[in-house]
């Protein structure tokens, strides 16, 4: 019996760090070349939070508060222990230094990262969340010049389902699970020529238009 459990043991153990080594490749992806800090978030599963309180008004959706924060740019050697000491963990990354984020619904979303496309507008990245919301990656400083910007564009008052995220917020990283509904998935991913977000007023008046055109799907 003692063999069996020893066998058990070492399966636990090796899973255990093959799930470290995935969720460390990923992270040094982000904090290397695309120079975001990642820090470790909370799982869900059946509605009930990794972080223990059985109060939590975010299960599966905020950062654990014991956990170090990997920095923008940190050496795959501290990746890799840092990372080895949350194995399962989701990635978070922490909204307000290298982007802002403009929250709006998934269908309005898709609607104007095409048209945006199409209009050859410089674009950051964009992803996607299982609530089906569509996160676009905006210059910081977008948080606080949203009221401003809607204001001077004459949207402040259309009642529109669009948000910013800013210093404080945290955005599950795909391909990450949130919640316990699913991976957030990208819908324009980082690259070379996206992963520096543009300035939010170059986008906001195609996301107000068509969050307003699509109220229904955006409500």
């Amino acid at each position: 019996m003692g063999f069996t459990i020893g066998i058990r043991e070492m399966r636990t153990g090796a899973r255990r760090r093959a799930r470290a080594s995935v969720g460390s490749t990923a992270v040094a992806e982000y904090t290397g070349l695309w120079g975001w800090a990642v820090v470790a978030g909370a799982r869900a599963a059946d509605g009930v939070c990794s972080c223990g309180d059985a109060g939590c008004a975010a299960p599966g959706a905020h950062p654990l508060d014991f956990a170090s924060e990997v920095p923008a740019g940190a050496t795959l050697d501290t990746v890799a222990r840092t990372w080895a000491e949350v194995p399962g963990a989701s990635m978070m990354l922490p909204v307000g230094r290298g982007f802002d984020v403009l929250d709006v619904a998934e269908a309005a979303g898709r609607r104007a990262l095409a048209r945006m496309e199409r209009m050859g507008l410089p674009l950051g990245p964009v992803a996607v969340t299982p609530q089906g919301r569509a996160q676009f990656f905006v210059a910081p400083g977008a948080a606080d010049e949203l009221p401003g910007l809607l204001y001077r564009t004459g949207w402040d008052d259309a009642g529109l389902d669009l948000r910013a995220l800013g210093p404080g917020s945290h955005i599950t990283a795909p391909p990450s699970d949130r919640g316990g509904l699913g991976p957030v998935r990208w819908l324009r991913p980082p690259g070379l020529d996206s992963a520096t977000p543009p300035e939010a007023r170059l986008l906001l008046g195609t996301l107000a238009y068509l969050c307003h055109r699509w109220a229904a799907p955006c409500g």
